[in-house]
């Protein structure tokens, strides 16, 4: 059973001028597939755009409607000092928390077993009703939440290594105990949320800044493997922020296409013990272009095979 990859040409729209967050983020990861012939061995899907009452699953009403009359025609609207919206950012965002619904709803279906959603703008620091950090709707806390609708899925377990704490999915699933939030990244660093939050669903990794692979890696087997193994998730999502990697201008810490392709071994071994080998991961992070694209390969390569 081939494995999912989910994705939008309009998630190319999204687009502000030297920002960070640019369109040719995905156009490398969608580059990079092509040309490793990835995509062939994969069952490509185009992403559907989420419904309003989808987004309800975690955003409040007014707050989706504040994302879609923020957008203007002709300019560029300023959320906050890092998050802006374009024309066509509105169905960008959209697109990207279909894709990961979208595919959560094909592998509960029995028709796959893994997805990478490769999409953008990314998701994981908006807020139940906050955009944040280049985020406007929380792309994986929305198939999170789907997922737990579905009569055979009681607990799921939320993946996230980025260089940035993944604030808005603490912020959305704090207080609820059937979803394990495991979360690596730069400690003392953007976005200042949650850093120090943490509870027996809550699991926060802070690294200091020159963090190598070998010093990562024991972190995620003390913190990580043994709140995975009491939880027994059903099903496994993955936030794939790539900007810990030491080319990333973003980030300080020093992690290697070694220690992606590591993380995506353990985070496969595990749902293969606990989630029937039930895997959701989607794009997060990850700004250096070359650094991105090869990091994302390792990654998807292991979901792949």
């Amino acid at each position: 059973m081939k494995t999912l990859l989910i994705t939008h040409p309009d998630c190319l729209k999204h687009a502000r001028p030297r920002h960070p967050e640019r369109p040719d983020r995905l156009q490398a990861v969608i580059d990079m597939l092509e040309k490793t012939g990835l995509v062939a061995d994969m069952k490509l899907i185009q992403a559907i755009e989420i419904s309003h009452e989808q987004l309800e699953l975690i955003h409040p009403s007014d707050y989706i409607t504040h994302i879609e009359r923020a957008e203007h025609p002709d300019a560029i609207v300023q959320i906050d000092p890092d998050t802006y919206m374009s024309p066509g950012s509105t169905r960008a965002a959209k697109l990207a928390a279909g894709a990961v619904v979208g595919a959560t709803q094909t592998i509960l279906r029995g028709d796959a077993t893994k997805a990478f959603c490769a999409i953008r703008p990314p998701g994981h620091h908006a807020e139940v009703a906050e955009a944040f950090g280049f985020c406007l709707f929380n792309n994986v806390a929305l198939g999170a939440q789907e997922a737990l609708r579905h009569p055979d899925i009681e607990r799921v377990a939320i993946c996230d290594f980025d260089v940035h704490h993944c604030n808005g999915t603490v912020d959305i699933f704090k207080d609820d105990p059937r979803v394990l939030v495991c979360s690596s990244f730069q400690n003392n660093f953007y976005p200042y949320r949650y850093l120090d939050f943490s509870n027996e669903h809550i699991i926060s990794t802070p690294l200091s800044a020159g963090t190598d692979g070998t010093q990562f890696r024991d972190q995620i087997e003390s913190n990580w493997l043994p709140a995975i193994q009491r939880l027994k998730p059903d099903l496994l999502f993955v936030s794939a922020g790539f900007d810990a990697h030491k080319k990333d201008p973003l980030g300080e810490l020093n992690w290697t296409e070694d220690d992606f392709r590591w993380i995506t071994k353990l985070i496969i071994d595990l749902s293969n013990s606990y989630s029937e080998g039930r895997i959701v991961s989607t794009l997060e992070g990850g700004y250096d272009l070359e650094a991105l694209a090869s990091s994302a390969q390792v990654h998807i390569e292991e979901l792949a095979q």
